[in-house]
């Protein structure tokens, strides 16, 4: 084999491996959208699909069923969210209350200006199946992991139980103001969920 021949094999390789990405993505981005516009139990491959301006062999190629689109989706997500929140937190500065209400406000903005998200987020996501909760487990647990980097001191060890009931407070928080139709404004919504964090700074 002649080196151009082999270095035109490598080219197209790495060519069909990024076509594959992005038509993966194309899903994820898509299905993001129909799950939350109607919910995943009520979104089928063939909208998604066509929402994505894919065949639905171009599901298969990624994803053995829905619930592992659906985990993708969640992740890509959840990520997003966490990273904007960490964000905020090192923007705040040192002090330890800003740093939490800089995360809260940035969590809430977020779910106010991307309801389909938040919709993927917090509603109906329970009780799918084992691996979705596993997922939604593994995302708490980073939460958690981010709210220590960001809030403990030197040497500090939140208590975990402590941890994911805030944790749970917020998210209950936050489902109580969607449900409300954002009727709250921003700045109490988060001067609420701060309350509860406050436990933790103490």
């Amino acid at each position: 084999m002649n080196t151009a021949t082999s270095v035109k094999r490598r080219y197209r390789g790495s060519s069909t491996e990024e076509r594959r990405a992005q038509r993966r993505q194309q899903l994820i981005d898509a299905a993001t959208r129909i799950y939350g516009e109607h919910g995943y139990r009520h979104s089928g491959v063939k909208q998604v699909c066509d929402a994505a301006g894919l065949t639905q062999r171009y599901f298969y190629e990624s994803f053995g069923h829905s619930d592992e689109l659906l985990i993708a989706c969640y992740e890509q997500t959840a990520r997003k969210v966490r990273e904007l929140n960490m964000a905020a937190a090192e923007a705040a500065g040192d002090d330890r209350s800003a740093r939490s209400r800089a995360m809260l406000q940035a969590y809430f903005t977020y779910l106010r200006d991307h309801p389909q998200e938040a919709r993927l987020l917090l509603v109906d996501i329970r009780g799918i199946s084992p691996s979705v909760d596993e997922a939604i487990d593994r995302s708490l647990r980073a939460s958690s992991q981010d709210m220590t980097r960001a809030l403990a001191q030197p040497g500090q060890h939140f208590d975990e139980m402590l941890q994911a009931g805030i944790l749970g407070g917020v998210i209950h928080i936050a489902l109580y103001w969607m449900e409300s139709g954002y009727r709250h404004s921003l700045e109490a919504v988060t001067e609420t969920a701060l309350k509860l964090g406050a436990s933790l700074l103490e």
